[in-house]
């Protein structure tokens, strides 16, 4: 889809592969890109250092970090220190999963939309290869975009908000071949739930695991500086 009259888009970027590509694919389609990471109590946290490389790199208007602290709620291994984060796959929702962490994420990329006069929010959900999370599914996005047109000021005044995942039916190779003909420098960017303070991945954990399989089918050397 092109860009709207306003030209701005809310882009939601945590710093990993998956939100990168969607910035450059949002400032390809010619959006001035104003980039939403939250710091939202998570153990990884080098993910918004990250951020902040990535929204310079590929071009944000503007880049804003917001607290919100979801550690106060936790029920995920991603707020929660005392629940480990796992190592090898599982069945259902694997304890990852952070309650409502997209529906909030993108509530608030809507606000920020809407004092911008932007009509377009990105996000970089997937439905492949990902978690099995609930809030990166179709029908997800398809709901939330509804509720944007019913519960705002702009949206009852007729500006109709659209929900871009531009990523959610590529797998994770389709994803990094996309970004690496965007010039997507995927070095820049952190997926690791287990990332130290130096931003090295575990090289074991789920996101680690979902990364480099996909640069491995992609064909594409895999970036990711790793711990020994």
């Amino acid at each position: 889809m092109s860009a709207t009259a306003s030209n701005n888009a809310v882009v939601l970027l945590s710093g990993g592969l998956d939100s990168a590509t969607v910035l450059a694919m949002a400032r390809a389609q010619g959006f001035d890109c104003y980039a939403l990471s939250l710091d939202y109590g998570q153990r990884h946290r080098a993910e918004l250092a990250a951020a902040r490389r990535v929204a310079a790199a590929l071009g944000a208007v503007e880049h804003k970090i917001l607290p919100l602290s979801l550690d106060a709620i936790g029920g995920s291994a991603l707020t929660d220190r005392t629940i480990a984060v796992p190592e090898a796959g599982g069945d259902g929702i694997p304890v990852t999963y952070v309650p409502a962490r997209n529906t909030v994420f993108l509530a608030l990329a809507l606000g920020w939309a809407e004092v911008l006069g932007a009509t377009d929010l990105f996000v970089g959900v997937n439905a492949v290869d990902y978690s099995g999370y609930p809030d990166c599914r179709p029908a997800f996005i398809a709901a939330f975009e509804q509720l944007a047109n019913l519960a705002t000021k702009a949206g009852v005044e007729g500006r109709r908000f659209h929900v871009h995942a531009p990523l959610i039916e590529l797998s994770k190779a389709e994803i990094i071949r996309a970004g690496s003909g965007l010039g997507v420098d995927y070095g820049l960017t952190v997926s690791c739930y287990q990332v130290d303070q130096q931003g090295r991945a575990c090289g074991r954990c789920d996101a680690c695991r979902l990364r480099a399989d996909g640069f491995r089918a992609a064909g594409i050397a895999d970036p990711t500086r790793y711990r020994a």
